[in-house]
């Protein structure tokens, strides 16, 4: 965490624009909604906890570079850490002028030649391990066209030649019928090459898990590459945001328990997931009255945090089976990977599985039967 005194002062200062500078008007409404957050008006979205973590880290003396197609607006146009004025073109970058003596914060917008640039802010992050240095795919489904780099480099840079890396990659991910080829960051592979603890999996569902993750990422004493399933829609759900408290106080949870409290009433089943479609379980739930249900969430996949699940699972009866709930089809996503960890039970609770069948696509390309498969999966 940072001291949240010095946050909402650092949030403020990227709402301050230079003398005759023009702002989009929307670019107007986006730095009005920043100064509320800084004042602690409204809560933090996941776009403002993301530019703290940058301010933080760049005012304590570490690096920040950030590369991907579009990266500067944000291929969701939630970012813009970049402002053009409006009349002459002009660009200023607010995360740029935070203190006279802060590290370089740079955010490059990058051609859309995935091994190129991968491969080349790997190797920065090898040259500058004091820092934070981000690729962000434009959609997570793009880094397939990188994968030799990640099978070759990443995974296995450090048992081959011992070369760390604390390289961060941003994959956007999350079906949202957007078609095959804009729903998946192809999750299950970066779970099939984890081994040895030789990177980081997380899929982070509040701004404050993002805050707190990206920060870890710089301030360990060690450096594991870092592949975080980043989000699209939650951008802007109402219900994906956080306080000025929990990024100054908070850390990175692995598991986030129930927001309900055990056994109020008798619960019946354990529902386990991770990232996007918690929040679509959880407004199922609340529709529904169903209380004796339990929603936890994994938001560190690798390495996997056994003993942290242990303990959350054993606030509730002996008995009580888990389903391992997730949008992706059953041959992909975290599925297999949860079923090698435990087999067909979760210390001694029987496991299931619901979520899609068996696909040879990622997902389908027409969105009304993508809100036909997503509704009878959150039903089941």
């Amino acid at each position: 965490g940072a001291e949240a005194e010095r946050m909402s002062r650092l949030l403020e200062a990227q709402t301050k624009l230079p003398p005759n500078f023009t702002p989009h008007p929307k670019i107007k409404k986006l730095l009005e909604s920043r100064l509320a957050m800084a004042k602690g008006k409204q809560p933090l979205d996941w776009a403002a906890a993301e530019a703290l973590a940058f301010a933080t880290l760049a005012t304590e003396g570490y690096r920040v570079r950030l590369s991907g197609q579009d990266s500067i607006r944000g291929t969701f146009s939630h970012r813009h850490a970049g402002l053009y004025d409006y009349e002459t073109g002009e660009l200023y970058m607010p995360l740029q002028h935070l203190d006279p003596r802060q590290a370089p914060v740079e955010i490059l917008n990058s051609p859309l030649t995935e091994t190129g640039v991968l491969g080349f802010e790997l190797g920065y992050s090898m040259e500058w391990p004091d820092g934070l240095i981000l690729w962000e795919a434009q959609f997570g489904d793009f880094c397939n066209v990188a994968q030799v780099i990640i099978d070759q480099f990443i995974a296995s840079a450090e048992k081959k030649w011992r070369r760390y890396s604390g390289l961060t990659m941003l994959l956007p991910h999350g079906f949202e019928g957007q078609g095959p080829e804009h729903s998946s960051a192809r999750l299950e592979r970066f779970l099939t090459i984890a081994g040895e603890d030789n990177i980081q999996v997380a899929y982070p569902t509040t701004p404050a898990q993002y805050f707190h993750l990206l920060r870890r990422q710089v301030l360990r004493k060690w450096r594991k590459p870092l592949v975080v399933m980043s989000p699209k829609s939650l951008l802007r759900h109402p219900q994906v945001v956080s306080s000025l408290e929990e990024l100054s106080t908070g850390t990175f949870q692995r598991i986030i328990p129930d927001s309900l409290e055990p056994n109020r009433v008798p619960t019946e089943r354990i529902l386990l997931c991770s990232g996007k479609i918690y929040y679509e379980l959880e407004q199922r739930r609340r529709e529904s009255g169903r209380e004796d249900v339990a929603i936890l969430r994994v938001e560190q996949l690798y390495p996997f945090p056994e003993k942290i699940l242990k303990d959350a699972l054993a606030r509730y009866d002996a008995d009580v089976p888990v389903i391992w709930v997730q949008e992706e089809p059953e041959n992909m996503g975290a599925w297999r990977f949860i079923l090698s960890v435990f087999g067909e039970s979760m210390f001694g609770r029987p496991l299931r599985y619901v979520g899609r069948p068996t696909s040879a696509s990622p997902a389908t390309g027409s969105a009304s039967s993508h809100k036909q498969e997503q509704e009878q999966l959150i039903s089941e």
